[in-house]
């Protein structure tokens, strides 16, 4: 694991501008330009796993206030038919989930344990706790 480091006012300005919608109308030279770094030690920032949780929640802080208006979208879409928009709405109101499934594998014969085996311990322990 990486050493943790702080972020610097000029990665945080970086940030701000790439957080918004088309980088703030600005490609990575400009970008670089404006708040006097290299372009690669932009293009370096953006590989760092620190900057890269700063630029997410920087961006998720920023779409929040728009949040009403894209459920109203996913909803109006939604209704005229969409599927895709259907089941984005029934999982963010936490009404559909993805199934999982799961299975098992027995690695030896031995690890085994028969349907009758079971019925034998489940009766052992109901007379053990007595229940009826």
């Amino acid at each position: 694991m990486g050493v943790k480091h702080e972020l610097t006012a000029d990665q945080w300005a970086a940030i701000s501008f790439l957080a918004q919608p088309n980088n703030g109308g600005k490609n990575y030279q400009e970008i670089a330009d404006e708040i006097g770094v290299h372009r690669n030690t932009l293009i370096n920032w953006r590989k760092r796993q620190d900057f890269q949780a700063a630029l997410k929640a920087e961006i998720v802080s920023n779409t929040h206030t728009k949040l009403p208006e894209v459920f109203d979208a996913v909803v109006k879409h939604a209704i005229n038919g969409s599927a895709a928009m259907a089941k984005l709405l029934f999982q963010a109101n936490g009404l559909l989930i993805d199934k999982s499934e799961v299975t098992t594998t027995v690695s030896q014969e031995s690890d085994r344990v028969s349907l009758d085996d079971v019925r034998a311990r489940i009766a052992q322990h109901r007379e053990e706790n007595r229940i009826q």
